[in-house]
């Protein structure tokens, strides 16, 4: 290992460390900083990841038009309404609703206005919160790693077409659904089993004696919810038949080949959603006649514009890194890789962890795997590790978590590591890519 790489390697650690602090944007602007200083160590900057940004953006424009509309309120209170309906089941229940939304929305943050509602059925009916609370949010996170429209998978395919590889949209679908689906069904079994009962929690008990925690009430009926303008249900289902076409174009490659001078040529993939999203972000906005300036100041547009900066500064600081020591690294994990590739799926975790971004850890290392001779089946397979996220519980929605759980059992422990989110990440985590990695096998060899 050469003193120039442990020194770029640190410029690479101490610009993760202060954009987590600084926390939002400001996480993607010090990549920035260190590409910079990455830059005058002697690293050449790499191409900035256009092809994934310009994906995220088209997308983003759609869910935050959809959002801006009405729509992500019309499916929340769809979710609602399931998840009120199985009361007695909701540890197994929740997660899946999470799972799903999130699978067709393309982003996480859907899981937001769902929390409140997991914690009043689940404490009305004596469940401690901590279980369906903590696997909800993963499986809020899970669910990325398989949605068509997410940035994440963006990055895979603009990776894979790169590459001109023949994979993508429907190998990704193939593996990473049932995979993520088996790995959330998992950790919520076992959150059935984790904690103590609400009536054997002497914390919980102790709190409740002295009034810090509402007692447990059955409510007459669902909660009442605001009136939705027209325009929801629509921006909805618009949104929804936009997400079926981009699995459908995936799915079938006749429908976007054309014919060229010489031959036919097929559309890119990227640049199918890119049009698909575009076009659902007009259609909505036109029917429903929502106002543009709306639209850029939805929670969707924000947390999107997060995204974007995070891809292009935390991505093009990882590639670049790795580009200019590419001959050590894969030196270095070539030959355990060959001899075991799962192994590869260890450092996207980890990597994920200080990224804070399935998206821009994809970006950053899938590229590597690809150079150390690791199947692109099994890069898909091992997709899912990119969720190591919730190691630090300090990510956004695993906070709102914490905070809309009243009743204190969903918490961070005296260690910090030791939280309530770190089982079932873990087991949905460590689930998906053994999965994945049977599937990709079975499927691909």
């Amino acid at each position: 290992m050469t003193f120039s790489l442990v020194l770029q390697f640190a410029v690479v650690l101490a610009a993760l460390g202060v954009g987590a602090r600084v926390g939002g944007i400001g996480l993607g602007l010090w990549g920035g900083v260190g590409l910079l200083v990455l830059a005058f160590l002697g690293a050449p900057p790499t191409a900035p990841p256009v092809d994934v940004m310009l994906i995220i953006l088209a997308v983003i424009m759609a869910a935050s038009v959809m959002e801006a509309a009405g729509g992500i309120d019309f499916l929340v209170s769809i979710a609602e309404r399931v998840i009120r309906k199985n009361p007695k089941h909701i540890t197994i229940v929740a997660p899946l609703v999470t799972w799903t939304f999130t699978f067709l929305a393309g982003t996480g943050h859907i899981v937001y206005p769902l929390l409140p509602v997991i914690y009043e059925v689940a404490h009305q009916n004596g469940i401690r919160p901590e279980r369906p609370m903590a696997i909800a949010t993963i499986a809020s996170q899970q669910a990325i790693t398989a949605s068509p429209v997410a940035a994440a998978t963006a990055a895979m395919i603009g990776l894979f077409h790169s590459q001109n590889l023949a994979y993508g949209l429907p190998q990704i679908l193939a593996v990473c659904v049932p995979s993520t689906l088996l790995g959330v069904l998992t950790a919520a079994l076992v959150q059935t089993r984790m904690g103590k009962e609400l009536a054997d929690d002497p914390d919980y008990q102790a709190r409740l004696a002295a009034g810090e925690i509402e007692a447990p009430r059955k409510k007459a009926g669902a909660a009442e919810q605001a009136q939705l303008p027209a325009s929801a249900r629509t921006s909805a289902l618009i949104f929804l038949a936009g997400v079926a076409l981009v699995v459908v174009l995936g799915l079938a490659p006749g429908l976007r080949t054309f014919q060229g001078h010489d031959k036919p040529e097929v559309m890119a993939m990227p640049v199918a959603i890119e049009i698909v999203m575009l076009a659902v972000a007009a259609v909505v906005l036109l029917i429903t006649k929502v106002k543009p300036d709306i639209v850029v100041k939805t929670q969707t547009a924000r947390a999107g514009i997060t995204a974007v900066i995070g891809i292009f500064g935390l991505a093009w600081m990882g590639d670049t890194f790795i580009a200019a020591n590419r001959e050590v690294i894969i030196g270095g994990l070539g030959d355990m890789a060959k001899a075991a590739p799962w192994t590869f799926s260890i450092g996207l975790f980890a990597a994920s962890v200080l990224l804070y971004s399935q998206a821009a850890t994809a970006r950053a290392l899938m590229p590597l795997g690809l150079s150390l001779g690791i199947p692109p089946q099994f890069l898909i397979s091992m997709f899912p590790a990119v969720n190591g996220y919730f190691l630090i519980p300090n990510y956004g929605t695993i906070i709102a978590a914490i905070n809309f759980d009243r009743s204190g059992t969903t918490r961070i422990g005296k260690y910090v590591i030791n939280h309530s989110f770190l089982v079932p990440g873990l087991v949905s985590t460590i689930t998906a890519v053994v999965t994945g990695l049977v599937l990709a096998k079975l499927m691909y060899g």
